[in-house]
């Protein structure tokens, strides 16, 4: 069955051109013009992956990207937007997107991110699925239910939280520069901005750390990355 996506764009000139290019690269496209009636497309339907403009009428994107959040986290977003203040970009990164391109772009880019970025998701639900990953006394991530457990809570993670935080959880004390996590966790050859590693770091912390100030298991490493400082514990 072809992929199917939600293309969130009121240009209608832009809008049509974006269907026609990705219909003809072999993909299923619902479009809508206006923030609030994409919510309720992504409450009646299924989609593989957005595309998202941020301004909008009834509301804008970031609005759509907080209902991605709370309601289809495990839903891939790519923000497509005239917007390229650094301050636009992190704050959709912030809010879970996976990508940001900048118009205008070219054809063959968005296609070839949407195509990484589906791939990437497809990967990951064919994964041959491991146990448990613990790390300090209360955590654990559930690679079969992708879900993180802190005690007897659920915590909510993105797609990309979970990638990122399974990653750094396998690999204790090693350090990693950003355009390295790009390439392990991202996808080799992802072309994306490097402050979404800083963006999707920062969210983890507040999910994860007692303090995020003072963070005890992603530590940065000054000029260079990341680190994750606490033992992955073993796996079940």
């Amino acid at each position: 069955m072809p992929q199917n996506l939600l293309l969130v764009e009121d240009d209608a000139a832009i809008a049509e051109l974006l269907q026609q290019q990705l219909q003809l690269a072999g993909y299923t496209v619902r479009r809508e013009a206006d923030g609030r009636e994409a919510m309720l497309a992504l409450d009646t339907e299924a989609f593989d992956l957005v595309l998202l403009d941020l301004m909008l009428p009834g509301a804008d994107g970031f609005d759509v990207c907080r209902h991605l959040q709370a309601r289809h986290r495990q839903t891939p977003v790519i923000i497509v937007s005239a917007r390229s203040a650094e301050a636009h970009r992190v704050l959709g990164l912030e809010l879970g997107a996976d990508d940001y391109l900048v118009k205008p772009f070219s054809m063959l880019e968005l296609i070839a991110r949407v195509r990484a970025l589906l791939r990437r998701v497809e990967l990951l639900r064919h994964a041959p699925a491991e146990a448990l990953v613990r790390f300090g006394p209360r955590h654990r991530l559930d690679t079969v239910s992708r879900e993180l457990r802190v005690g007897d809570d659920s915590v909510p993670l993105t797609l990309r939280e979970f990638d990122l935080l399974y990653f750094l959880a396998r690999h204790p004390g090693q350090v990693f520069s950003r355009s390295e996590l790009l390439d392990r966790v991202w996808g080799q050859g992802f072309d994306g901005y490097e402050h979404t590693v800083n963006s999707h770091i920062n969210r983890l912390r507040q999910k994860i750390e007692a303090d995020p100030q003072q963070p005890r298991f992603i530590e940065t490493v000054w000029g260079v990355g990341y680190r994750f400082s606490a033992p992955a514990g073993a796996l079940a």
